[in-house]
């Protein structure tokens, strides 16, 4: 109960910043006007697998939005700026066929297991926290070296006309990678992020792809986004608790959700666990 009440005031304190900041909507929930934020939350394990790149197994966890994306019509449906956030599972001693991209991207990050990637000419290593974007029209494949399940996250954005994709895969190890110490990845009181790829890097339609962790017994501050930004959060490893909108969910691995962007419905991801909570982050700023 002590906790709870704790928790109470951390919120009510981000509240009432963020509402400055934000203009957050102060009224209680109305179930006929707020969002329902449980559309904007995706899970792999409710999805129906299928079969991509020849022999990779995807269960989408968000999708393509379809029509109002503040009204989804199913679960999950609501990404305006990227395609689709789906896992990705290979099995062991498996290859994909030859694939070449068209008119989309695609960035891989592996959770667990271990393989190879191929692309002109060239090889990398996949394993835990291994991120790769797959530009538009470079040929790939991808194999599964080992006995167990390569198991991946993917993001597919689309490319829009006259973008210049790389020539080569680009291949960045999370593990690494040091936090940043400044700027918009420790904002918001604990987002403790790293960097992962930028359009520096190769992205298309996105901005950023992100790996932020949040540490035992701390909240980010509670914040809304613009219509025209697209926002999603997936967690990769621990447990949290959600606030978006008015409500709170538990948040297991395999979990994403992307923010409803009407300028005033707030998120935060709560950890009140004794262990980290790791998210794998995209956005269209």
């Amino acid at each position: 109960m002590r906790f709870l009440r704790c928790l109470f005031l951390v919120f009510l304190i981000g509240s009432a910043g963020a509402f400055a900041q934000n203009q957050l909507d102060y009224a209680p929930l109305d179930l006929q006007k707020d969002p329902d934020i449980d559309l904007f939350i995706g899970d792999w394990q409710n999805s129906i697998p299928f079969n991509s790149h020849g022999s990779i197994t995807e269960r989408a966890v968000l999708t393509k939005s379809t029509g109002d994306p503040l009204k989804p019509v199913r679960k999950g449906a609501v990404l305006t700026q990227a395609n689709r956030l789906s896992r990705a599972t290979i099995d062991p001693h498996v290859s994909t066929v030859p694939t070449k991209l068209k008119s989309e991207q695609e960035v891989f990050f592996v959770e667990s297991g271990e393989g190879i990637i191929t692309a002109a000419g060239n090889t990398a290593e996949l394993r835990s926290g291994i991120f790769v974007l797959v530009p538009e029209g470079l040929e790939f494949t991808m194999t599964n070296t080992g006995n167990k399940l390569l198991v991946m996250y993917l993001i597919n954005e689309p490319v829009p006309a006259g973008f210049t994709p790389k020539k080569e895969l680009v291949v960045k190890d999370e593990k690494a990678m040091p936090f940043r110490d400044s700027g918009y990845l420790k904002v918001h009181w604990s987002h403790n992020g790293k960097n992962v790829l930028t359009t520096q890097d190769g992205l298309a339609t996105l901005k950023a792809v992100n790996y932020i962790t949040f540490e035992p017994m701390s909240i980010g501050q509670p914040h809304s986004h613009a219509p025209e930004k697209e926002e999603v959060w997936l967690l990769v490893e621990g447990e949290y608790l959600l606030f978006l909108g008015k409500e709170i969910r538990w948040q297991n691995p395999g979990c994403a959700y992307k923010i409803p962007p009407n300028g005033t419905t707030p998120h935060s991801n709560i950890n009140p666990t004794g262990e980290p909570a790791r998210f794998l982050y995209f956005s269209r700023l």
